[in-house]
């Protein structure tokens, strides 16, 4: 059984391989504001965070399940594609994307917890045959340590790693030291819950150990 990311994001990528899975990767050519606008408008309201990841991992799965046969002919397996944010008091925070950005972000963050939201959808795709979804999201909240520095925060923000992650931190690296608490599923923050995803994979009557190629040897 073939598993596909329909992402290039790293920490997807990290989680899959500690869970015994190498997979194919496919960049999903969604454009994510664009398609948020388009069903907003199509509902004429504002989704809440839930919806909105929900929406954009949906899209980004279906991108790749309708390109993954040209590009791995004989291709029997599944394709899973995710989308996170982060919201903190009701405000809704993606990837940060500058330094100045993420500095503000930090600022506001420490002492507080948040709610990072993970949308998930999973397509089992296979030559002749109608492909088939799953979906759903998963949470997970974050408290942040109240007595995180300026220093620190600017020397955080200078390895550029919180740069292009949702809500501006990691768990699983430089910033798990700043992170005191996190309570749900912890795979939820790093980008993606694995418990949902295996749940997903069964509704789709796929055995999760059926995906397992990257055991240790």
């Amino acid at each position: 059984m073939q598993v596909c990311l329909a992402s290039t994001s790293p920490a997807r990528l990290m989680l899959l391989n500690q869970a015994g899975i190498e997979p194919l990767a496919i960049a999903p050519a969604v454009d994510e504001e664009a398609a948020i606008a388009e069903f907003e408008e199509r509902e004429g309201r504002v989704l809440p965070p839930d919806e909105h990841v929900l929406v954009l991992a949906r899209r980004k799965a279906a991108d790749v399940a309708a390109r993954v046969l040209q590009v791995h002919p004989g291709f029997d397996g599944v394709v899973i594609g995710g989308d996170s944010m982060f919201e903190l008091d009701g405000e809704i925070y993606g990837k940060p994307y500058t330094p100045e950005a993420a500095t503000a972000r930090w600022q506001g963050m420490r002492g507080r917890t948040g709610v990072l939201h993970s949308g998930h959808a999973v397509i089992r795709v296979r030559a002749e045959a109608e492909p088939v979804e799953a979906h759903a999201t998963a949470r997970a909240s974050v408290s942040f340590a109240a007595d995180v520095s300026d220093d620190e925060i600017a020397a955080y923000v200078a390895t550029g790693e919180p740069l292009l992650v949702a809500g501006a931190f990691t768990v699983d690296s430089l910033g798990g030291a700043f992170i005191e608490r996190v309570e749900g599923d912890p795979s939820t923050v790093v980008g993606m819950s694995l418990s949902t995803v295996r749940r997903l994979v069964r509704e789709l009557g796929v055995e999760w150990t059926s995906l397992w190629n990257r055991l240790p040897s």
